[in-house]
């Protein structure tokens, strides 16, 4: 009987032995998955931040264009060899426009350019086209227009010799930020053929080439390149 009571007394003291050890499991296996959660839980939390933080970067990103940053450069041919003509408009004048994305700053920018600052770096053929060329037009002291973005295609509204027409522009935007137009005017499409007979006739020798021909082209291609500030 004794011995039983013994059997009895060591058998409790196992099971609760077997107990106790099984709850310090229990301890030691919650304390690790608490631990595995904060740890989870604080790289969700970092990279949370770090994609709001981009979010906020491009939300705040500017693009701002600014008549001092742009140049306007033509190029107008003679000759039936077709030789080029190159000049610029030293003067730009719009209000910078900003926007949230490139297109968005450049869409619905209106413009003016003094017909006074063209250059050739000639200043006899500056006093023919202002004279002969613009001079024939009707106001011919600006020549204005709007740059439209729609349907992802950019057009410039210009405004010459009383006539508006849509430009089609060619635009290509690198580094993000640094932009270049490029379109062909045909004069037809603002009347100005008549402008470019005053000019062929005063410069008819100037614009002949080896073949005796002279010859003044209708079609002007049109350079516009700016660079969008950040401020």
């Amino acid at each position: 009987m004794i011995l039983v009571i013994m059997i009895f007394g060591e058998t409790l003291k196992m099971i609760n032995f077997i107990k106790n050890k099984m709850l310090e499991m229990k301890k030691t296996s919650l304390l690790a998955v608490a631990l595995i959660l904060s740890i989870t839980a604080c790289k969700n939390e970092k990279k949370e931040t770090k994609t709001e933080t981009a979010a906020e970067t491009v939300a705040s990103q500017k693009f701002i264009v600014k008549p001092e940053a742009t140049s306007v450069k033509w190029i107008a041919y003679k000759t039936t060899e077709k030789k080029p003509v190159g000049g610029e408009f030293a003067t730009l004048n719009f209000e910078e426009k900003g926007g949230a994305t490139p297109q968005e700053a450049l869409n619905n920018l209106s413009f003016s350019i003094p017909v006074s600052s063209l250059f050739t770096k000639d200043e006899t053929r500056d006093a023919k086209l202002k004279t002969f060329f613009f001079g024939a037009m009707l106001n011919t002291e600006f020549i204005k227009g709007t740059i439209k973005y729609i349907d992802n295609n950019y057009v410039a509204s210009i405004t010459m010799n009383g006539v508006t027409n849509d430009l089609p522009l060619d635009v290509k935007i690198t580094d993000e930020r640094r932009v270049s137009m490029t379109g062909t005017m045909d004069l037809k499409d603002w009347d100005a053929l008549g402008a470019l007979q005053s000019l062929n006739k005063v410069c008819f020798d100037l614009h002949k080439g080896p073949d005796g021909i002279s010859k003044t082209w209708e079609d002007v291609a049109i350079e516009v390149n700016t660079f969008l500030r950040d401020k």
